[in-house]
């Protein structure tokens, strides 16, 4: 079902043919009001890409606020957790309006289908606007466990507090040893 929104709202913004959608008819609520232009259309609008430009997807995720910068968005590309269409994705890979993009980023993964092209950043209720969101939703705060939070004026931790909050951290395993261990762990005496 999300699909077929997807494909109703291609036709809608891109100026494509009227009638492709899944219904095969025209629709009233897409035909462009003779009032007032809402400011946050047309600012998407002029951020938009000329005829026959396209937009990178480095661009595109940081145009629409899923990532703080652009450099990042190129380090997430590079790194394999930007996915367009089921396919892992270059920085320069060329955007298009239905495309599903998915980015993995700091430990959450958002799914969104390409709603509108832009190429510069606008704010976020425009942002907004330029994709549908189908993220799973993100978990909540008490699933996240406190990382060992020490009271303020407690010191320096010893060594045992430090392996317990490498155990509570799940960096270590319980039990587990640095490798030196019993007789063939000690040295030798002249």
């Amino acid at each position: 079902m999300a699909s077929e929104d997807a494909d109703e709202n291609v036709n809608r913004g891109t100026g494509g043919p009227v009638g492709t959608g899944p219904a095969g008819g025209t629709d009233d609520a897409a035909a462009p009001a003779d009032g007032p232009v809402d400011p946050r259309v047309a600012a998407a609008e002029a951020a938009g890409p000329g005829n026959g430009e396209t937009v990178r997807v480095d661009s595109w995720i940081w145009a629409v606020r899923l990532i703080k910068t652009r450099s990042l968005g190129a380090a997430a590309c590079r790194g394999g957790h930007v996915h367009v269409n089921g396919e892992r994705v270059k920085p320069a890979y060329s955007v298009r309006v239905g495309d599903e993009v998915r980015l993995r980023h700091e430990g959450r993964e958002r799914v969104v289908i390409v709603k509108r092209l832009i190429r510069k950043r606008v704010g976020a209720p425009v942002a907004v606007q330029c994709y549908i969101d189908n993220s799973p939703p993100p978990p909540p705060r008490e699933a996240i466990a406190p990382a060992g939070v020490r009271d303020r004026g407690t010191g320096r931790p010893t060594k045992r507090d430090r392996r317990d909050m490498e155990r509570l951290r799940g960096l270590k395993p319980p039990g587990f040893s640095s490798g030196m261990s019993g007789q063939e762990g000690r040295p030798r005496g002249r």
